[in-house]
């Protein structure tokens, strides 16, 4: 009996670690212009200073170490050079996302520094416009971000800082802002401009703090309007 063969579509084969820097590369390059230059500066700055260092330390009669000298640089080149790429690929990214619903999210998701949590999800949504508050915890306080303009934004901020206030009242509570303002703070600095706030919390206290707001976010049940619950009573059986 003739085998049958499956004619299911086999999964394409994911593109290897070369091409998939090659890409990131291209990507790079048109988001910035100015990317290749800092790439030239970033692989060549090691590969002279290691010739340089070659011929102070080893001089010509000793050619081993020369070589040596001019493999560290560029091998340093080569580190530096993926060091500056992951950095601006990274800025490429969020700048293909600034200004969409969910960016603040996206970014708290894959590039929030170590001592901080959050959720991508936002704690506060406005219906209407998209806008959003997120909430981050770490060695700084509790960090409310807006997602949005300042004027739409600025009383769900209010609002959510009263709520964690209301909870934790001894914690620092903080505000920022992304949107298009011009004072707001551009997607691509979000980590390093809440790794800059001033240490408040231990790394026991960032744990406690987080699972406290966490925990009280997920028993929360909406009181329907109109309805008192100090002065609610059961139905009298009929």
């Amino acid at each position: 009996m003739a085998r049958t063969q499956n004619s299911a579509p086999q999964p394409a084969k994911e593109p290897g670690r070369l091409k998939q820097m090659y890409q990131v590369f291209q990507m790079t390059r048109r988001h910035d212009s100015n990317a290749i230059w800092w790439f030239l500066v970033a692989f060549l700055a090691p590969v002279l200073v290691g010739i340089v260092a070659g011929f102070i330390l080893s001089g010509p009669d000793n050619p081993f170490g020369l070589v040596l000298w001019i493999v560290a640089g560029v091998l340093g080149g080569v580190l530096l050079f993926l060091i500056v790429l992951g950095r601006l690929a990274e800025r490429a990214a969020y700048s293909q996302i600034e200004g969409q619903p969910g960016a603040v999210g996206a970014v708290l998701k894959s590039s929030l520094r170590r001592g901080w949590t959050a959720s991508e999800m936002p704690v506060a949504v406005s219906p209407k416009t998209q806008d959003a508050v997120y909430r981050a915890v770490g060695t700084g306080g509790v960090v409310l971000i807006a997602e949005g303009p300042r004027s739409r934004t600025q009383r769900m901020l209010e609002e959510e800082r009263r709520r964690v206030t209301r909870i934790l009242p001894n914690v620092t509570v903080n505000f920022l802002q992304v949107g298009p303002d011009p004072d707001s703070v551009p997607l691509h600095k979000l980590p390093g401009r809440m790794a800059r706030f001033k240490r408040s919390l231990n790394k026991a206290e960032v744990y406690a703090v987080s699972n406290r707001l966490s925990s009280l976010g997920k028993n929360q049940l909406p009181i329907p309007k109109g309805i008192d619950p100090t002065k609610a009573r059961a139905p009298r059986p009929r």
